[in-house]
């Protein structure tokens, strides 16, 4: 897509016209060019050691994370006299317990050991206003799919067992579901993925740097019913920081989506009776029909609040299929001033041992909370 208006430029005002060097001469120290020394090789070597560091980054600031909390659950339990022992904790004491460690602690000290020796300055581009709402609408297609694969995949490998934790706190609509949900939780998650692991990548490659963040960002989240969205969303929101250089646009598509997944549909359904929808429809089937028209009545409008708002959203993921498939093509990436070859790209992005860790332990921790 044409993103932003023409005159488009690089962003990267190092850049040479036509294609850019695979790695920058300029990068290497004069002994590397001595007799029986490869700087390619040695580039390369950088680069995944680089890489590695990233890794190894995200994966204690997991370890750190659930660490810490391990350690409010702790204490909370100790000084409230095991209050969420059974379950019954309140959401905004859940979202406090799991929030603090990452955004005041883990997420930090993730960003200061990767250090800033691969950061790169960035020409900044600003949004039109058409432009946000047409790439806002592609988003929508992206999370319905990814939700539906993750939803179908988890349930199959459970045997029908396993629950949406997420999905479970959102239905506790309450003024918590917007401060964490949609306030805080986008800040701090595109701060971290979007910013701080696009510009610590972005010279290795632009298409790199946003599969990377997208990765991330999936598997970030530890619940194979997020997962798939997750990453789509991760690339669609790496593709607009990459672009624009602004963490502004991704930030608040980010909001608006959770807004409607974690405090709009939540709300609305929470407007029909669910639980005693089932038993009425038992009573239907067993030739009760009064039951049923009981409780549509009572329920009518909350049914044609669900209605209208399902009939929206269909046209809107209608919508936004249509210019995926009409825009996909249209994507624009620039020559990176590293840029990493086809061939060795992934073995150096992904085949060292801090990224080999994290994805491991972040993989290992889905399946414990697929299957517990």
């Amino acid at each position: 897509m044409t993103f932003p208006q023409q005159p488009q430029q690089p962003q990267y005002p190092q850049y040479p016209q036509g294609p850019a060097p695979q790695y920058p001469q300029s990068q290497f120290p004069q002994q590397l060019q001595q007799p029986n020394r490869n700087p390619f090789f040695e580039w390369l070597q950088r680069a995944k050691r680089d890489f590695s560091r990233i890794g190894a980054s995200l994966c204690l600031m997991v370890i750190i994370w659930y660490a810490g909390v391990f350690l409010l659950k702790g204490v909370v339990g100790a000084v409230a006299g095991g209050v969420g022992a059974g379950g019954d904790m309140p959401n905004w004491m859940t979202f406090l317990i799991s929030d603090v460690p990452l955004y005041l602690i883990a997420m930090p000290v993730a960003v200061v050991l990767m250090g800033k020796s691969t950061v790169i300055e960035t020409r900044k581009f600003n949004m039109k206003p058409g432009m946000f709402v047409k790439l806002l609408l592609m988003c929508l297609p992206m999370m319905w799919v990814g939700s539906m694969v993750g939803s179908m995949l988890s349930l199959a490998l459970s045997d029908g067992e396993a629950t949406n934790r997420v999905a479970d706190l959102a239905m506790q609509t309450n003024v918590w579901n917007v401060v964490f949900m949609v306030i805080l939780g986008p800040i701090f998650e595109e701060w971290m993925f979007r910013k701080q692991l696009i510009d610590h990548t972005r010279k290795y490659g632009e298409k790199t740097a946003i599969l990377l963040s997208g990765l991330a960002f999936g598997l970030f989240h530890m619940n194979l019913f997020q997962f798939f969205y997750a990453f789509l969303l991760g690339v669609m929101f790496g593709y607009i920081y990459m672009r624009t250089s602004k963490l502004r646009y991704s930030t608040a598509m980010h909001m608006i989506i959770n807004f409607n997944g974690g405090v709009l549909a939540p709300w609305i359904l929470t407007r029909v009776d669910l639980d005693q929808l089932d038993k009425v429809s038992q009573a239907a089937e067993n030739g009760n029909v009064a039951a049923m028209e009981q409780w549509a009545s009572q329920n009518a409008t909350g049914l044609a609040i669900m209605l209208v708002y399902f009939l929206l959203y269909g046209a809107v993921i209608l919508a936004g299929f249509v210019l995926l498939i009409r825009n996909f093509r249209k994507a624009e990436f620039y020559t990176a001033p590293e840029e990493l070859p086809r061939g060795v790209r992934a073995q150096t992005v992904y085949g060292n041992v801090g990224m080999i860790t994290f994805i491991v332990v972040t993989v290992l921790l889905t399946a414990i909370s697929l299957f517990l």
